[in-house]
C-alpha cells in the first residue's frame, strides 16, 4: 500500500516522482523554477491562470494535474500564492555553491522577518535544517498569501518545503 496522499495527507515519493508538474534534474541547473507538487486530480487550475508565461497547463477537464513545462517558466514565482492547496514552490537550485533558495507560501503568523533563522521542514512539516530567511512577500495580489524566501543547504532543495512552526509543549 502506497502511504501517500490518499492516506496521510502527504504525498508520497513515489506520488511525486510522477507528478507532472516537476521540472526534470537539468531544468534546475538553469536558475530558478516552479515546483508544483499536485498529486490529486481534483477540480482545480488557478496555476495554470496565473502563469503568464504560459508554462503551466491543465486543460480540460480542469481535474487533470498541472504539467510543468520547465523550458517555458522564467522562475517568477507569479503562481505559489494562487494554489489553494499550496502545492507550488519556487526552487533557486544553484543559489549559492553550498545553499539552495525555496520559496513557498506561508500563511502562519506571526511572519518571519529576513535574516532570521529559521527551522525549516519538509512536506510532513517535520525539522530537516535551518534556513535563512532571504524575504519576505506580502503582496495584495496574492490575497493575504505570504511568500517565503529561505536559503537552504543546496542537499534539502526538494525536500523543504515550510518553516517549523512550535506548538504549545512541544519543540520545533
Amino acid at each position: 500500500m502506497n502511504d501517500g496522499i490518499q492516506r496521510t495527507g502527504i504525498a508520497s515519493a513515489e506520488e511525486l516522482r510522477a507528478c507532472p508538474g516537476i521540472p526534470g534534474n537539468d531544468r534546475f541547473e538553469k536558475g530558478p523554477v516552479a515546483v508544483i507538487e499536485c498529486v490529486q486530480e481534483i477540480p482545480c487550475n488557478p496555476c495554470e491562470y496565473a502563469c503568464s508565461s504560459g508554462a503551466i497547463s491543465v486543460g480540460l477537464p480542469i481535474t487533470r494535474l498541472p504539467v510543468l513545462d520547465g523550458e517555458k517558466c522564467i522562475g517568477c514565482g507569479e503562481c505559489l500564492a494562487f494554489c489553494p492547496g499550496l502545492a507550488v514552490f519556487l526552487v533557486h537550485k544553484n543559489f549559492t555553491d553550498t545553499t539552495s533558495l525555496v520559496e513557498f507560501p506561508y500563511e502562519y503568523l506571526p511572519l518571519p522577518e529576513a535574516g532570521a533563522i529559521v527551522p525549516c521542514g519538509g512536506r510532513d512539516g517535520r525539522y530537516i535544517a535551518d534556513g535563512k530567511v532571504v524575504r519576505v512577500i506580502r503582496t495584495r495580489r496574492s490575497d493575504g498569501t505570504a511568500l517565503i524566501l529561505v536559503e537552504v543547504p543546496k542537499e534539502f532543495f526538494m525536500d523543504i518545503r515550510t518553516i517549523c512552526r512550535k506548538r504549545a509543549g512541544h519543540d520545533a
